[in-house]
């Protein structure tokens, strides 16, 4: 959990998580394929998925900028093996509740890290260029240097 706490966001992204070129038919599926991710990369078991739907269902998770962060809800805790993101890009575009989403930010998180994982997004995607440059990103070390934090940037 220091990871999340410290600012480390793509500490938890693995880069077989990162998938530049998805396809999605619709908010569902574009929610499954982003969860899928996380189980094969062993950081949820496949449980996990439902309560993201079940999260989507109950609040959308589109956060603005043509993106989205599918997390699950608190009954989904105990599937969580390890915090964990998973970044997945849909070029075409998925229909979000009347949005266009372009991309997918998952995030698998024990306890209440999903918290501290979202301010940390939130803090990135807030900045439009960056939020720009993460929808157009055709490259993991470019999605992995956009997700440092604002302050490391520079390093």
């Amino acid at each position: 959990m220091a990871e999340v706490t410290t600012g480390r966001l793509a500490a938890l992204l693995d880069r077989r998580a990162i998938r530049l070129r998805e396809t999605a038919a619709d908010r569902e599926d574009a929610i499954r394929r982003s969860g899928a991710v996380l189980v094969e990369t062993g950081a949820v078991d496949p449980a996990y998925v439902e309560t993201m739907l079940a999260r989507e269902r109950a609040v959308s998770t589109y956060v603005g900028e043509g993106v989205a962060i599918p997390h699950g809800t608190l009954a989904g805790k105990d599937a969580v093996r390890r915090d964990a993101l998973a970044v997945l890009r849909f070029p075409a575009g998925v229909d979000w509740g009347g949005e266009q989403v372009v991309l997918c930010v998952a995030i698998a998180a024990r306890g209440d890290g999903h918290v501290a994982l979202l301010a940390q997004l939130a803090e990135i995607l807030l900045n439009p260029e960056r939020a720009r440059a993460l929808r157009a990103a055709t490259d993991a070390d470019e999605v992995l240097r956009l997700l440092k934090p604002v302050d490391e940037e520079t390093d």
